[in-house]
């Protein structure tokens, strides 16, 4: 008999979750253990929830573009906010997690901008178009 093809609806949702967060996790914490940006994994990362879009069933659509896109970007916001909130925590006897919650956005913006130079941000805009063109 062969395998059913229906789709599971809230599985594609579900995916997408897990791989912007995992991806952002691990992405944060590779930049802690090594003190660097690493932005390169944002390529990488956009890859996993292209391929995640694609295993879980969604269609071929705009909609999955634009999911791939908004997803890979939504991964670098968090990813970005959780080494910033990493390396203050760390200064100030917190724990990354506890750090995360405490972090304004006007001062994660702006050490964003510091730590993020022209480089970092073209790894960045890569992992987009490399989320548009995988995900189509």
């Amino acid at each position: 008999m062969p395998p059913s093809s229906q789709r599971i609806p809230w599985l594609s949702p579900l995916l997408l979750a897990l791989a912007v967060l995992g991806f952002a996790a691990i992405w944060s914490l590779v930049a802690l253990y090594t003190n660097r940006q690493v932005s390169w994994l944002a390529v990488i990362g956009a890859l996993d929830v292209a391929w995640m879009l694609r295993l879980s069933g969604w269609p071929a659509r705009p909609s999955r573009v634009l999911a791939a896109v908004g997803g890979t970007a939504a991964m670098a916001v968090i990813a970005n906010w959780a080494i910033i909130a990493g390396q203050l925590g760390g200064m100030m006897g917190l724990k990354p997690w506890e750090s995360i919650t405490r972090l304004g956005s006007d001062h994660a913006l702006t050490l964003a901008r510091l730590a993020n130079g022209p480089l970092d941000v073209a790894w960045i805009a890569a992992a987009l178009v490399a989320a548009f063109w995988v995900a189509r």
